[in-house]
């Protein structure tokens, strides 16, 4: 299988070469030059596989080149070896076809694991055959920074620089990233937003020169392939927990950087019956505006209890424009070109047929609040802020009740106390086992003020070899 950059301009890659590469030198996304396609009989005959041997019938086309078929098995079969639930990603009825899939079962309390304690053992399987070492560079709103460290930190060919939004994440998620040990683990605590830390992780893989030509940079965020390519497994596990193939689901999906969601729509695409894809989206609502009125402008960034999906530029949006243009880079280009300018819209014909899939809701805190507090007093069940959003949206947006809808449950309650405090509930999410010493341990950060130079300059001085 072969990969193409979504702005048309760059080589097709292999996998191996896609995995290290992140960002095309055209600034393009990759994605794959086709799509594998699974008919409802052969989807059918993975009822009652482990979750790790379905994510091999899923996953496997889009490595074969790669990696040989007993060695990507055991990878898998260690990946969700460390989640705690035996099903993975568990599902638990709300009401009467109601759903949330918990996706925060993995060592990190968040649906990320799924995807990055899978690239940690790609990166260290393709840089062993190699020989190669290459440098982390990723920036995070809370989440992918602990579970980058995570699945990379027994890397034995990665130096890791993770950048967050200084006091700008919950505690808990600081935490998890900044208590983790290793000569090869560096937190940076950037003085701005996710935005500001994004933006400096893109620049640095378009001109890698600060590194002396000495190693590359490696991509961990939601840009990278791989990531995408493993969250697309859970959309079959759930429809095949819940009768698929042979009836439709829908999915909500709490989403800032449009990642999880993509997964959602190729799926789609790769053959399991969807009905509805929907977009929840807290108050940095990019993605609703333009689904819903075909205008995508950017805002100023807002800070909101779902710190995850505080982002205005949604990076994998991307390659969904990328398709509803037919795969014309060119036409992507200009416009992602005329975005940064100003407000765009698509042709109308283009968004009209996104419609035809996908809806949106953005919900603010009040409203997040109060899902919280209706869904612990009808179940004594607690959702986090994030999946509080997705529930909400998918109770406003759905299309068919006889449908089932399943939303996506992205992170642990015990990350976001305080959301849980604000919603008025007297009970406070404890963290699970594993994690019970987490606010005993010793904390390693380094602040920055908001300048690439600065950034750039500790890289190149930090990572081990250089």
């Amino acid at each position: 299988m072969r990969y193409i950059s979504t702005r048309g301009s760059a080589p097709a890659l292999g996998f191996e070469d896609v995995l290290l590469t992140g960002l095309a030198p055209d600034g393009g996304l990759y994605v794959p030059e086709s799509l594998p396609r699974f008919s409802v009989e052969e989807i059918r005959s993975w009822r009652g596989l482990s979750y790790s041997e379905l994510a091999f019938r899923v996953m496997h086309p889009f490595v074969e080149d790669a990696v040989p078929a007993d060695d990507f098995r055991s990878m898998l079969d260690e990946t969700y070896a460390v989640f705690t639930h035996g099903a993975v990603a568990p599902l638990v009825q709300l009401d009467s076809n109601e759903w949330v899939m918990e996706l925060f079962r993995g060592p990190t309390l968040a649906f990320k694991d799924f995807a990055l304690q899978l690239l940690g053992r790609l990166l260290d399987y393709v840089l062993e055959k190699r020989q190669q070492h290459v440098v982390i560079m990723g920036a995070t709103s809370g989440d992918t920074g602990s579970a980058a460290i995570e699945g990379c930190r027994r890397c034995q060919h990665v130096d890791i620089f993770i950048l967050h939004p200084h006091q700008r994440v919950s505690e808990v998620q600081r935490r998890q990233m900044t208590t983790v040990a290793g000569d090869n683990i560096h937190n940076l605590a950037i003085k701005g937003n996710f935005d500001d830390c994004q933006r400096m992780v893109k620049a640095s893989f378009n001109d890698q020169s600060f590194l002396g030509g000495k190693t590359r940079l490696a991509a961990v965020n939601s840009i990278n392939w791989a990531r995408i390519m493993a969250q697309i497994v859970y959309y079959f596990h759930a429809s095949l927990a819940l009768g698929g193939p042979d009836r439709s689901l829908s999915f909500s999906v709490p989403t800032g950087n449009f990642g999880d969601i993509f997964a959602g729509y190729l799926a789609r695409q790769m053959g399991l019956p969807i009905n509805q894809l929907v977009i929840a989206t807290n108050r940095n609502d990019i993605l609703h505006r333009f689904m819903s009125g075909n205008r995508y402008e950017q805002h100023k960034l807002e800070h909101t209890l779902s710190p995850s999906m505080d982002i205005m530029v949604s990076s994998n949006f991307e390659r969904l424009l990328f398709d509803l243009h037919g795969r014309d880079g060119q036409a992507v280009k200009d416009l992602l070109e005329n975005a940064s300018q100003g407000p765009v819209s698509i042709a109308d014909y283009r968004w009209k047929h996104a419609r035809q899939l996908f809806d949106s809701e953005a919900v603010d805190d009040e409203a997040t609040c109060a899902m919280i507090r209706e869904i612990y007093q009808q179940n004594e069940y607690l959702l986090d802020p994030h999946t509080a959003i997705g529930v909400k949206a998918a109770r406003d947006c759905r299309r068919d009740p006889q449908v089932p809808m399943v939303t996506l449950g992205t992170a642990h309650p015990a990350k976001f106390p305080d959301a849980i405090e604000r919603a008025g509930l007297s009970v406070r999410p404890e963290l699970p086992r594993h994690m019970a010493d987490l606010f005993e341990q010793e904390e390693r950060f380094t602040v920055l003020d908001d300048d690439i130079g600065a950034v750039q300059s500790f890289i190149a001085e930090h990572w081990k070899h250089g």
